[in-house]
Order: structure tokens, then sequence, then C-alpha cells
């Protein structure tokens, strides 16, 4: 009788527990949170059989519709349904911080937070998914904190969705393991399965893995007028994120990176993921000025950041990208470092990276104030260095017979000038990270205090990709091993990047796309630079290499009938409108000898700015920046163009009240064209202020770059 009355109480007090637990569901499963000026707004809600789901709006207007989240594990079972809420936190946070270097002085880091505790009735796991809603857009991630049911984990794949709201233009590149460096495509979604297979362009290596996968940063425009980036920040130990295409449901899934087992991140709680990035707007200048990336990164690491500057540099590598040179010494196909004597063997005759012709590169650094000097192919190994997957394949400090390591380091500190080291590791990962300590200090022994790394062909440990977790622990490690140095980093071939420069700012350049070599082999579209600020710099600066005045390869290289679709303006204007606090004049010093008048405005362009203003912008049509340079009172205005002949309309409203600047304005003719008249330029002086207008014309694939300076 006790017995029964007991089970009863018990079975009642359960079911009181039971409903209290309903209705506490019912009003936080479906949470609300609003940006700090309430255009945006994020629901969170668990759907039918304890699915996470959110989604997103902008001015009322649909973003992201109801989206899954969670994750499917190996040998386990997967996080993706069966949760109940067990705790929910809301915070806000605003703070303004300084860069170590950028497009701004300040930046200000202001948003909404909501906390969600997911707890996985069935295994008793449980999981954080945190969301921030910043004015500009929206971040979220999982976090894995330490517990009982789940310490070290395997993903099998990620499967955050983001539900579009329609079939929007989109601006992208075939999902690749490998690379990113293919021409943007510019179509609807729904078009994207037909036009896949003409989209994968050969490279050096590549690894595509669906009609429909697509890369981040993936930048669109709805029908209704919003523009919208998907991305991610903050990409530490996690392979890195692609998207496949439901393009039937007009829905992107998230798409891992595998190791070579096929495994897509090995884990240890407590964890985190990146998080995963939607900026929008209704005014395209807004995605350009996000800062939302770098906001989701962690303050710098480094104590001490004197040692990073802003660089501007020449380099001995255009003309072994166009053929008139060779990286290689001899015409050898195979050598072996530490074996083949290279003093006995036959130099070519057409090595670049040779004592006099060096010096020749440091004397117009000098020349024309410019702060380094970058050489490639000054190190043994390069004449069977591509396409062997050879594991010992640089040394990254032995030098060829013809480059004097220590009379270049006198010559170069002499005239002012700085060395950038080149460290080409063939993706033979693993020979790199044996020699990379070694590597830093004959850098440092020889006044480099800046690094070129490169990752050029397929992975060694084979098997192995570009963008998998391992990969991008690596990249990690070189920058802060670099740091232990105070060595500068420009990494070429690696990830993308996803804001880690906030908390390592000695990442001061990365490739991670179609940078200007391609111009040697067949040509970029003319519209690219119009697209790349929305893509692939949402993340961080591109090492773009700008500044070629001879557009036709042939002039260096009879053999190599491409050329450069620009025209010598827009080469300018690249400085302003392409950012980068490492900024190369890429072409022949001998080039820009012919044309010093127009050379004046590299001189002249600042690679560090107090302030950066978006005056016109389209993607894949036009982009107008104005920037204030680092400490001073003179902007600069870039204007780059695509292949449609445009008028610009800017005012000058950026400027200080009450001062005259002398405006010195670089411009295409009225008959340049990037195709048939490339070179017709046009230099004038105009007087302006704060109340001036300009109208200006741009030729096809061309634009026009302005100095303003005080008076």
């Amino acid at each position: 009788m006790n017995k029964n009355r007991n089970n009863k109480s018990l079975n009642l007090s359960k079911f009181i527990a039971f409903i209290c637990l309903l209705l506490f569901f019912g009003n936080v499963s479906g949470q609300e949170l609003r940006s700090p000026d309430a255009n945006l707004v994020a629901n969170f809600s668990l759907a039918q059989g304890g699915v996470p789901t959110y989604s997103l709006k902008y001015k009322g207007k649909d973003v992201i519709k109801a989206s899954k989240l969670g994750l499917e594990l190996k040998n386990a079972a997967s996080l993706l349904d069966g949760f109940a809420i067990t705790d929910s936190k809301t915070s806000t946070f605003n703070e303004t911080w300084k860069p170590v270097w950028g497009e701004v002085k300040e930046i200000v880091n202001h948003y909404n937070e909501l906390a969600v505790t997911l707890t996985q009735t069935a295994t008793k796991r449980f999981i954080i998914v945190r969301l921030r809603l910043f004015n500009d857009g929206l971040g979220f991630r999982y976090e894995f904190p330490e517990q009982k049911n789940l310490d070290y984990f395997v993903i099998k794949e990620e499967k955050t969705q983001f539900a579009l709201a329609g079939d929007h233009k989109a601006f992208w590149l075939p999902g690749d393991y490998d690379t990113q460096e293919y021409e943007t495509v510019t179509s609807n979604l729904s078009e994207v399965r037909g036009k896949m297979k003409d989209a994968v362009t050969p490279n050096a290596s590549q690894t595509t893995f669906s009609p429909t996968g697509l890369q981040t940063p993936l930048m669109m425009k709805s029908k209704d007028g919003l523009y919208i980036n998907i991305h991610e920040a903050a990409l530490i130990n996690y392979s890195c994120m692609s998207l496949n295409l439901d393009d039937k449901n007009m829905v992107l899934e998230s798409w891992l990176t595998p190791d070579a087992l096929g495994d897509k991140g090995y884990l240890q709680a407590p964890c985190l993921s990146p998080w995963r990035t939607i900026i929008v707007s209704d005014k395209a200048g807004d995605i350009l000025t996000s800062k939302l990336t770098y906001n989701l990164n962690e303050p710098t690491k480094f104590k001490d950041v004197s040692w990073i500057k802003p660089t501007k540099y020449v380099g001995v590598w255009w003309e072994m990208i166009t053929g008139k040179s060779t990286w290689a010494y001899n015409d050898l196909t195979s050598v072996q470092l530490g074996v083949t004597d290279y003093s006995k063997t036959k130099p070519n005759g057409k090595h670049a990276a040779n004592t006099a012709h060096v010096k020749e590169y440091i004397d117009f650094a000098a020349k024309n104030g410019l702060d380094a000097v970058l050489v490639e192919g000054w190190n043994e190994g390069w004449e069977d260095w591509f396409g062997k997957t050879k594991d010992y394949v640089f040394d990254f400090v032995t030098p060829y017979p013809d480059f004097d390591v220590n009379e270049l380091h006198r010559y170069a500190a002499s005239k002012g000038i700085k060395m950038i080291m080149h460290h080409e590791t063939s993706s033979s990962v693993r020979n790199y990270e044996r020699h990379i300590d070694t590597a830093y200090k004959f850098m440092k022994a020889n006044g480099y205090d800046a690094v070129k790394s490169g990752y050029v062909g397929n992975i060694i440990p084979r098997g192995e990709h570009h963008y998998s977790q391992d990969m991008i622990n690596h990249y990690l490690y070189a920058i802060t091993k670099a740091a232990d140095y105070k060595i500068m980093v420009n990494a070429h071939e690696a990830v993308r990047p996803t804001g880690l420069a906030r908390t390592y700012p000695n990442l001061i350049g990365n490739e991670a796309a179609r940078g200007t070599e391609y111009e040697a082999f067949g040509g970029s579209n003319a519209d690219h630079t119009t697209i790349l600020p929305f893509t692939r710099l949402i993340g961080g600066p591109m090492d773009y290499t700008p500044g070629i005045f001879e557009t036709r390869v042939s002039a260096y290289n009879p053999d190599n009938k491409s050329f450069v679709h620009t025209t010598l303006a827009r080469q300018l204007a690249l400085y302003v409108t392409m950012y980068s606090p490492l900024q190369m004049a890429a072409d022949l010093p001998e080039t820009y000898n012919k044309y010093m008048d127009a050379f004046q405005f590299i001189k002249d362009v600042a690679v560090d700015w107090d302030d950066t203003k978006v005056l016109e912008a389209e993607p894949g049509d036009y982009i107008t920046y104005a920037r204030k340079a680092k400490g001073k009172d003179n902007w600069f205005v870039g204007r780059t163009n695509d292949e449609v002949g445009r008028t610009s309309k800017i005012d000058f409203n950026f400027l200080d009240a009450g001062k005259k600047y002398t405006a010195t304005i670089y411009a295409d003719a009225k008959d340049a064209n990037y195709e048939t008249n490339p070179k017709a330029y046009t230099i004038r002086k105009i007087e302006v202020t704060n109340k001036s207008k300009l109208t200006q014309y741009c030729a096809p694939g061309g634009g026009y770059a302005i100095s303003i300076m005080a008076k």
C-alpha cells in the first residue's frame, strides 16, 4: 500500500517536472536575438525531434530561412537531433579596438549574444550554440565543453545549413579541397550545376567534390536587393568549410575538407568550431567595410608588435612568371640536395636570382623610396621541384653559386633596403617543418624580416589536402613559429584567410586566390578585381601583386601570347582597391623606368590606413574606394572597372572641411581599352576641397587612381 502510494507520488512529481520543463522549453526554444540597431533579427529554436534550427531576417526580409544545425560523428551517435534546451544566456558587448595595421584606425566590435546549451536526452551529451549578432551580420559556432560523454570524437560531416530565400545571383568558385585559384563565375545559383564543368580549369593541385560545391566567401545578391556574404571566421584546429548546394531547394550545407582517411576533423573537448558568418546589407559597400570577420577573432597574442611593418616591395618574380627568366640555375631534370655539385653544372644563362641582377632591383627600390626586395629562385633545388612529390626538395639555406647571401645582405643594408625571403615548399610540408627553425634562424642572421612561403602542388604527406585540419594547423604553426623570430609571413597557396591576422598580425599577406600571375597564364576576366574584394578579401588582405605596366607578356617572352586584362591606370587603382599591408610593384624596373610619371602614384600610395570609404560599389561591375593614409592628411582614391566602359561620379565630401588639397588624377585616356590600347593614360592635377565633385570616364577593363595631398 505504502509502496504504491510512494510510486504514485513519484510519478506525479515526474509529471509535474515534465510539465514545468515543457513550459520552460516553450518559452525558450524559440528565442529571438536582435542586432544593436535592430535591423537584423535572428531566431533560434528546436524543430520537431529536437533538431536545432536558426533563421535570420534583415529589415523584415528573409536572409536565411529556418536552417538546421548539427554534426554527424564517426562511430558515434550524431549531434543532429534529440536535443532539449537546458540553458540559455544573453549578453551584449561593445568595444573599440585598434588593429596593428588595417583599413581603418579603429574598429567597433558591438554585438548582442545568445548562448544556448543543448543537451541530447539519449546520450547526456551537451553542446553550446553561440550566436553573435552585429549590425552587419551574424556569427555562430559550436562549442563542446569538457564532459564525461563527449571527450574525443571524429567529425564525419558538419551539417550546418543556410536555407536561402531565393535563387540568388552568386559570385562563386568551384568547391575544391586544394585550390581557390579559379576564375569567379557570376550566375544564378540554379545555374551552378550547368556551369561547373567549364568553371573547373586546370591547376597544380585540385580536388573538386560536387557538381554544386562552392567555396567561401560566397557573395550573393537577392532579387529584392540584399547583398549576402557567407564565410567563416577564426579557422583554428578544424578543417576548412566549403558549401554544397541543394539547387532544388536553394539550401547550402557545410562541407568540410577531409584528411587522407576521409575524416573531417579530430577533436578533443573542450574545443570550438570556427564561426560561421553571414554578412548582409542592402548596400554593397557595407559588405566591403564589414569588420565582422575580424571581430570574431581573438585580440592579438603578441605583446610587442613594433616589428610588424607594412611594406611596399619589388621582386625578382614577374620575369620568371612570364618565362623571360628561370628559377632554376641549370637545365638538369634531376638533382639531389647535398649530392649535386652545382659548381660543376652548366648555368642556363637565364637564372634571375643572381647577385648582380638582384643589386639592380635593390638600386631601383632605394632610388624610388620602396621598402624591400623579394627574390625567388635563390636556393638550390628548383630544377625538379614540381610534380615529383619529392620529400627532400629544398633546405631553405643553401644558395645557388651565383647568389651571394652575405654580399647582398651588406649591399641591401647599405641602401636602407630590407630583403624578403622566399620559401617554396613544393607542398612537402613535413620537410618544411623539419627545416623551419633553421630556415628562420638563417633569415634573421642575414637580415630578412619577412618570408613569402608557397605550397604549390599536391601535399606531402600524400593524400592530405591543402585545406584539411592538419594543414590548417601547419599554416598556423608556421605563423606562430615565425613570430618567435619576429618574422612576418606572406603565405601563398595556403588556406584562405578567416580574420586570423587580428590575433596573429605578422600574417601580413596571403594569396589564396587567382592573383596577377594568372595574367601570364592566359589571363583573368576583366571583372576579376571588381569581385575579389567582395569574396576573397572578406577574410583578410591579399598579396595580389599589382602594378603591371607592360600588359603584353610577349614583350618579355615572345612565346607567351597572354596579356594582362587591364589598363595601366587600373593597375594603379589596385593599390587602393585590393587592400594589403604588403604591396608589390610587380613589373620589371626597366619597364617602370619608361613610365615614371605613372609610377609616381606607386611611390606615393600608402600601405596602411586610418580611414576607408566606399564611394561606389557593385560586385562584378565596379568598386571605388577612398582611403586616408596612416598618420597623414593625404587620401588616395582607386576605381576598378569591369569590361564595360562606365562613368564614375564621386564627390570629395570625405575630405576635411576648410582645407585645400592637390589631387593628381591618373586616368584612362578616351581611347583606352584593356584589349586594344591598355597604356593610354592621362595625368592631370586639380585643386579640390570637401565640396568638389568628379565625373571620370573609366575604359573597359580600366579605372583610375587619385592621390590627394593636403596643401
